[in-house]
């Protein structure tokens, strides 16, 4: 797996590419505790994303419970 930032303001750009499992999903979870702060608005983009895996979305659920305080989540393609 990949993972391409771009953090602009309070907003938090992700493009994941490869594959999200039970082995890269600890990386994408460390990432965004690294990231988050500061951040109102998630987007990640999935474009690249080949696989996606119950790990995978846990991640993703856990971001949005990050979020859902501050301005939300968004998931594109």
């Amino acid at each position: 797996m990949k993972i391409d930032f771009n953090k602009n303001d309070n907003e938090l750009l992700v493009c994941i590419d490869g594959r999200l499992d039970t082995i890269t999903a600890p990386e994408l979870e460390s990432f965004l505790g690294e990231h988050y702060v500061g951040v109102d608005s998630l987007i990640f983009d999935c474009k690249e994303l080949d696989y996606i895996s119950s790990a995978g979305l846990r991640v993703l659920l856990r971001g949005q419970r990050m979020m859902s305080e501050k301005g939300g989540m968004v998931i594109t393609n």
